[in-house]
């Protein structure tokens, strides 16, 4: 699912904190660039944990409707959170996988790593492969 949520920066004497008002949250950087990307790091991080928590991901608002004070920055900031998922969901989870043993010692002959082949053929199969 890709999205752009309004961000609200504010300058600050060391860098711009970032509030995602849609998401509730806060987070800065040393530059407005680097806030930038912390907000979109903060977005999709917290867009996960719902999605994982079966929680609804919050729809964005419009940034005409975001309240701010004089000299704050209001801009919009993209994410795709499957790609995200991808990017930084990086954990491993063990499967049981049935396979004939014939197959397996086949296999482990040819010195054969069936978990990364499994992995590749679902980023095939599921048309992910980069």
């Amino acid at each position: 699912m890709k999205a752009a949520y309004p961000v609200v920066f504010t300058r600050l004497d060391d860098g711009y904190m970032a509030y995602v008002p849609d998401m509730e949250i806060n987070t800065q950087g040393d530059s407005l660039a680097e806030a930038i990307e912390m907000a979109r790091d903060a977005i999709g991080l917290m867009g996960i944990d719902m999605q994982d928590g079966k929680k609804d991901v919050p729809q964005p608002s419009q940034a005409d409707q975001i309240k701010h004070e004089p000299g704050e920055i209001i801009s919009m900031v993209d994410i795709d959170f499957d790609e995200y998922r991808r990017a930084n969901d990086t954990r491993t989870v063990r499967r049981n996988v049935s396979l004939p043993s014939w197959l397996n010692v086949e296999a482990e002959k040819a010195g054969i790593n069936v978990s990364a082949v499994l992995q590749a053929a679902l980023k095939q199969e599921l048309n992910l492969a980069k």
